[in-house]
């Protein structure tokens, strides 16, 4: 596998990564909440070309590769930026996986007359349960009773409160949803796209771990005791070098998975969740050993240690622990448990 990045794949990130910079600050992170929707920043990101990206060529997108995509995601994860990206990107490509039943939608979601997102969590009795951007989008896509389903979203959600600040919402699907795919096709769609957002949660995840370690580190060089920086202590330094190691690691297997769809597609859902459950522990350890080594200072809300902590969590548990993730490692190695 290589993952040395051609020159359009570093002006990508180049790119992206000043659109972040100069739209999603801190201080911008910290205006959009409690909702974690920047409208700001989500128009600049449509208008780059975001979600179009996502979309293959013939059906009127970008044509991005996943791994174009998982490089994205993973500045994304450094600003912890308030916009759905993620779950659009794969609401979008979802759609135009879909041929003709999905084509209407996605000409809207191109033109950017609607907010599409992708729930992780099929639902259970017709209700879906923290619908990641349930709060902002217009629509969802879900897995429910077998079917994949495209459901509008208004009075049917509850906004769910969240120490992540995310636009989380509990969603009931009615008869207003509309059928994309049923049986063995929809369980196919519906896994195929989960695959996709677990890789790019991953790389986001693996961004906010390595930016995280930055800020413990600058920190660390700055503040003193027994008149020497912090960061000359063992207790200080080696959990942070633990957490940068885990952080590139966390990074090279996100993009492994990302290069899995090309690559090795019949190993796709495995690192894609093996990737999500080790980024979402590495950024879990990470954010917390940042903000313990800030001390007081970082329970504060004028710290940026602690959105980190906070969003990481928040962006994970959507879909689950790390053990829901590995069950579906050992599934998609050795099959599911019968019965």
């Amino acid at each position: 596998m290589d993952l040395s990045l051609s020159d359009e794949q570093r002006q990508l990130v180049e790119v992206f990564a000043a659109i972040y910079g100069r739209e999603s600050t801190s201080e911008r992170v910290r205006a959009a909440e409690p909702l974690g929707f920047d409208d700001k920043l989500w128009k600049a990101l449509a208008e780059t070309g975001a979600v179009d990206m996502a979309v293959d060529e013939a059906a009127g997108g970008g044509g991005a590769s996943e791994l174009d995509l998982a490089l994205i995601a993973e500045q994304f994860g450094r600003a912890v930026a308030s916009a759905p990206v993620v779950e659009a990107q794969v609401a979008a490509r979802l759609l135009a996986r879909c041929g003709d039943d999905g084509a209407d939608l996605l000409g809207r979601v191109l033109a950017g007359e609607r907010l599409v997102t992708f729930a992780p969590r099929a639902a259970r009795g017709g209700a879906l349960e923290l619908v990641p951007a349930g709060a902002v989008a217009d629509t969802v896509i879900a897995l429910a009773d077998g079917r994949l389903v495209v459901a509008p979203l208004g009075a049917t959600r509850r906004p769910v409160q969240n120490l992540g600040s995310l636009p989380l919402a509990d969603v009931e699907i009615d008869d207003d949803a509309a059928v994309l795919a049923e049986g063995e096709d929809a369980s196919r769609l519906h896994s195929e796209a989960l695959d996709l957002w677990l890789t790019l949660t991953a790389a986001a995840l693996a961004g906010a771990a390595k930016k995280a370690v930055e800020i413990g580190v600058e920190y660390a060089k700055e503040r003193h005791a027994f008149g020497t920086p912090i960061g000359t202590f063992q207790a200080v330094s080696h959990p942070l070098a633990d957490s940068a190691t885990a952080a590139d690691g966390a990074r090279l297997l996100a993009l492994k998975a990302a290069c899995a769809f090309v690559d090795e597609p019949a190993r796709t859902s495995e690192l894609a969740a093996m990737a999500f459950a080790f980024a979402y522990e590495t950024a879990r350890d990470a954010t917390y050993r940042s903000l313990h080594i800030h001390g007081g200072y970082g329970f504060g809300m004028e710290c940026d240690a602690q959105l980190y902590y906070r969003r990481v969590r928040g962006w994970a548990m959507v879909y689950g622990e790390p053990g829901v993730a590995l069950d579906r490692v050992a599934d998609a190695r050795y099959g599911p448990v019968a019965g």
